[in-house]
């Protein structure tokens, strides 16, 4: 794989094609990911976004084209949705126990470990005070903290997040995006955060890809936390937000319509 200042990246993406019968859905997609390194893929509903964090994840394998991981790499999955019952009396810790137990016969000082590690976590993330509630009764934005904390716990090399600031509102997205950006620099791990919305980002975003079918455009996002029109309408506090600006023939990168 090549590198980046001497660097072998964690997973690397190779002229990647996929479609589902006749219906073309990702067209020689190629991108790299490093350690200590967010990158940001923006796109569509329809633009492949699902297709693609499958083929990484080894849970689909792509019509042709290559994926290469760094050898034992651990991955960290933040899923868009988790479907829970409504009636199942599951807690925030029990939640968490059993997302990292790899099976049911962890000696006693595993499960010590287990849960002194969950512990730190959640203290990490600001969300001690959650630890015995049920999940049924967690709001959007704890929530999604919770399923962040689930992704973080073994300390992953590498971070896919699938929408992770989804039904959170502004507020709460920068908290967040704080708290992903404290967790990168904590453990080195690489980042990958996938987002339908075209143009606000984490601004420590180290690189947009945009996707639709194609990666049409990439860059860096700009900081939008000085602009005085922004500050009017969320006000302030945003400075983990910001504003991505497309630079690409319109023809290549069209958004109005996906599969």
């Amino acid at each position: 794989m090549p590198q980046k200042n001497n660097i072998l990246p964690l997973i690397q993406a190779t002229n990647v094609f996929h479609s589902y019968g006749n219906r073309q859905v990702l067209t020689d997609v190629s991108f790299a990911i490093y350690p200590n390194e967010v990158v940001t893929l923006i796109g569509p509903n329809g633009a492949g976004k699902s297709t693609l964090l499958k083929i990484l994840l080894s849970l689909e394998k792509s019509n042709k084209g290559t994926i290469e991981r760094k050898p034992n790499l651990t991955i960290g999955f933040m899923p868009q949705k988790v479907h829970l019952d409504s009636s199942l009396p599951l807690t925030v810790v029990r939640f968490l126990q059993l997302a990292n137990h790899s099976n049911i016969f962890n000696n006693f000082y595993q499960k010590k470990q287990t849960n002194s590690t969950i512990e730190q976590t959640l203290i990490e993330l600001g969300i001690l005070s959650l630890k015995n509630r049920q999940l049924k009764s967690l709001s959007g934005g704890e929530f999604q903290r919770v399923l962040f904390a689930r992704a973080i716990i073994k300390k992953p090399q590498l971070l896919i997040l699938d929408e992770p600031v989804q039904g959170v509102d502004v507020q709460g997205q920068t908290e967040l995006y704080h708290l992903i950006n404290k967790v990168k620099d904590r453990l080195k791990c690489g980042v990958l955060m996938v987002s339908h919305d075209l143009h606000i980002v984490m601004k420590s975003t180290n690189k947009v890809l945009c996707l639709n079918q194609h990666l049409c455009c990439s860059g860096s996002p700009s900081s939008i936390s000085v602009n005085l029109e922004f500050q009017k309408i969320f006000g302030t506090g945003f400075e983990e937000v910001a504003i991505y600006e497309h630079h690409h023939n319109p023809d290549q990168c069209d958004h109005t319509h996906g599969d």
